[in-house]
């Protein structure tokens, strides 16, 4: 199998998604997704596959939100030859829609990344010198805040760290070094 052409994929990203906001998550929660394959150390098309998975995960959100993520998983990506780990992965990052959970590596380590990956780059922000100077415990305490990012699922996050098997400061203190870089 070809490793995924990542132009193609921000090109396809670019069909579906105009808004900035939506476009700077996927490619953070594909950053993430890329640092913990590598970290696990996997070859070079599960890291690609990896990549995909984070980058296309909400593909469908801005043109098709009613249909999300079943319009990305049933039409487009297969359409353009995805891998079934992408779409299997894609499909379990919003279980409460498709009744898919979580189950293997990639599809597990997407749904930790994914509402994290947004509620951090909320918490940065706020701050003047954004992911730079982060900690651990400033991000830790912006959780407690249920007023902050209120529309982040709290639950989703902490339950994405233990399908991971990592505490929840560990997984946000590795997501903090990724976002840094």
């Amino acid at each position: 199998m070809a490793l995924i052409d990542r132009e193609a994929s921000e090109k396809l990203l670019n069909e579906f998604i105009e808004g900035e906001s939506l476009l700077n998550h996927s490619m953070m929660v594909a950053k993430a997704m890329e640092a913990y394959a590598r970290s696990l150390n996997k070859d070079d098309q599960q890291v690609e596959e990896w990549w995909a998975a984070g980058m296309l995960h909400d593909l469908d959100w801005e043109k098709f939100p009613d249909d999300h993520p079943h319009k990305a998983v049933n039409e487009i990506l297969p359409e353009y030859d995805y891998p079934e780990s992408v779409i299997q992965a894609i499909k379990a990052h919003a279980p409460e829609r498709t009744g898919k959970v979580p189950e293997t590596e990639i599809e597990r380590y997407l749904f930790a990344c994914d509402e994290l990956s947004g509620f951090m780059n909320a918490v940065s922000l706020m701050r003047p010198n954004g992911f730079e100077d982060m900690k651990v415990k400033s991000v830790a305490k912006k959780l407690k805040d249920v007023r902050f990012a209120a529309n982040v699922p709290r639950d989703d996050i902490r339950r994405g760290a233990e399908l991971i098997g990592k505490e929840l400061n560990e997984h946000i203190a590795f997501m903090i070094s990724i976002f840094r870089s």
